[in-house]
């Protein structure tokens, strides 16, 4: 694990988060709180999803490891988001708006597999 796959991890988990608030309205943190939390999630995520699968583990900068590398740090973040957004409307003493749906929402674009042209 090299600085510059941290680097792209945490900005795929920015953006990610960013998606996650845009897409997801009530799970939204606002826009500094969905980059934040994607910060944080797409380093843990993409940290977990390398040490289990092993995905980007080889150190070089192919691009096929630049994209597991975003995408584990973009699905990092975007979950981070939803269990924030769920934390805070437990904690604020009102129910979460059907997290498991909206965890699902989430994960589908991901889960596709691309079309190849």
């Amino acid at each position: 694990m090299d600085i510059v796959s941290l680097i792209i991890q945490l900005i795929g988990g920015a953006v990610g988060g960013n998606i996650a608030g845009s897409v997801l309205k009530d799970q939204s943190l606002g826009t500094i709180g969905n980059t934040i939390a994607g910060i944080v999630g797409g380093g843990i995520g993409g940290q977990i999803l390398q040490a289990v699968l092993g995905a980007a583990s080889s150190g070089n900068l192919d691009i096929g490891s630049i994209i597991a590398q975003i995408a584990s740090g973009g699905v990092g973040g975007g979950v981070l988001i939803v269990i924030v957004s769920i934390l805070k409307k437990m904690l604020r003493g009102s129910q979460p708006i059907r997290g498991q749906t909206s965890l699902v929402l989430l994960l589908g674009p991901a889960l596709r597999a691309p079309r190849l042209r």
